[in-house]
């Protein structure tokens, strides 16, 4: 394949030494929850592109959305100018946040969301006069993003981001808070080192690339409590566990509790065009309200709040108005804890574990991630283990019948490792 072959020389690939990589299976098309190649063969998706395709693909009423943006306007500036697609989007983001969770910065990805909600952390004490306060909390296992900011609030000892010690800015990383030791260093932590703290970070719910690995609602309560205590800003990080993935709208849903900042992206738009938004509380947003300019929010991306973004993320909305996204995700949820349990007898096999509309199974080792990937492949579903993990996230439109053969590929394929 002419495209394929000439423009390997030339591309640069994700997560992947290319060296050695095999070349990627060519797309033709995508439809619901599949994949067709080039070559002709349907691949389930059982990831459903990283997450993001949480109303499968091609929806038409998302597509027709873009395609009447399209016509109309693809891209305007947000600097100076104002559009109606992002407008009433964050008129609709806001009235689904609790609290006062109503002011809405729109940038392009996940990662650079995270870095709006740091900015914001420290610079609404900055407005304020207060010093030193510049350091973020994190937590082990935790992942927020691949750029330098944001690298440097995720788990150190995780691998991926460990070779840039020294350049990135140093920020603690203790254990999430979920057992009484665990609880008692992150307390010691916090009254030994709390004045230097701006903000804690924390994907709620479930850890996602650093392994889908899940913790209960009162880590979450025990997090605003002591961000209360100590006047420290509470970022919830819901770009994997938002928009129904955690079986709620949103994983802080399931705490009763309300961030001060959240971070939105991926299923966002329902997997058709990169958006994010970062959502800030009004108490934060008037500690940048002055005479000066020196206290604005200096952030700017260039294709901010773009218009096609919006108008998918305007019509994703609308099918988790008219469509039972939640309730799909609950049957989803029963049947991955039903289909997935045999494996927990699989030799190999180290625990198995459901929530919302991610299943996991984990192994004790996995030696070759991507023979595993090829092995599924053969079986025509799109799966890919990472680190110790087989794991699903489908759209959650996807067909009980589809699901099953993700399910019966795991099986399969883990009962012969």
């Amino acid at each position: 394949m002419t495209w394929l072959e000439e423009g390997w020389r030339h591309v640069w690939l994700p997560y992947a030494q290319m060296q050695t990589a095999p070349l990627p299976m060519p797309v033709a098309r995508t439809q619901g929850a599949r994949i067709i190649l080039e070559d002709g063969r349907e691949l389930i998706d059982g990831i459903a592109s990283w997450w993001t395709a949480c109303h499968g693909y091609n929806h038409p009423h998302i597509s027709e959305a873009v395609a009447k943006q399209l016509e109309a306007m693809p891209h305007v500036m947000f600097g100076g100018l104002a559009h109606e697609p992002a407008y009433r989007l964050s008129t609709r983001l806001a009235a689904l946040m609790p609290g006062d969770l109503n002011r809405v910065f729109f940038t392009d990805s996940g990662s650079v969301a995270v870095e709006v909600a740091i900015k914001i952390a420290v610079q609404s004490r900055l407005n304020q006069g207060v010093r030193g306060r510049t350091k973020i909390l994190a937590f082990s296992g935790g992942y927020h993003g691949d750029t330098i900011g944001t690298m440097a609030i995720c788990d150190p000892e995780e691998g991926m981001h460990s070779l840039f010690t020294g350049l990135l800015p140093e920020n603690p990383v203790v254990p999430l808070p979920k057992d009484a030791a665990s609880v008692a260093s992150f307390e010691a932590f916090l009254e030994r080192e709390h004045k230097n703290l701006a903000a804690i970070i924390v994907e709620p719910l479930v850890q996602g690339a650093g392994g889908m690995v899940f913790h209960g609602p009162e880590v979450l309560q025990r997090l605003r409590a002591a961000a209360d205590h100590y006047g420290l800003t509470l970022i919830f990080d819901e770009i994997f566990t938002g928009f129904g993935r955690t079986g709620t709208m949103f994983a802080f849903e399931q705490a009763r509790v309300v961030p001060d900042i959240v971070t939105l992206s991926k299923a966002l738009t329902g997997g058709t065009s990169p958006l994010a938004a970062t959502i800030a509380t009004d108490r934060l947003f008037e500690t940048f309200l002055s005479d000066s300019p020196m206290t604005a929010l200096m952030h700017g991306p260039t294709y901010m709040a773009h218009a096609l973004g919006c108008a998918a993320a305007n019509a994703a909305l609308d099918l988790f108005e008219t469509e039972p996204r939640l309730t799909q995700a609950a049957a989803i949820s029963a049947q991955l804890a039903r289909e997935l349990e045999p494996c927990r007898s699989l030799p190999g096999v180290k625990d198995v574990r459901v929530m919302g509309a991610i299943g996991v199974v984990q192994m004790h080792n996995i030696k070759d991630p991507p023979g595993l990937r090829q092995k599924l492949l053969k079986e025509g579903v799109w799966i890919r283990p990472f680190r110790d993990i087989v794991y699903l996230t489908p759209a959650l439109t996807i067909t009980p019948e589809e699901l099953s053969r993700l399910t019966g590929a795991m099986q399969t394929v883990l009962a012969k490792e």
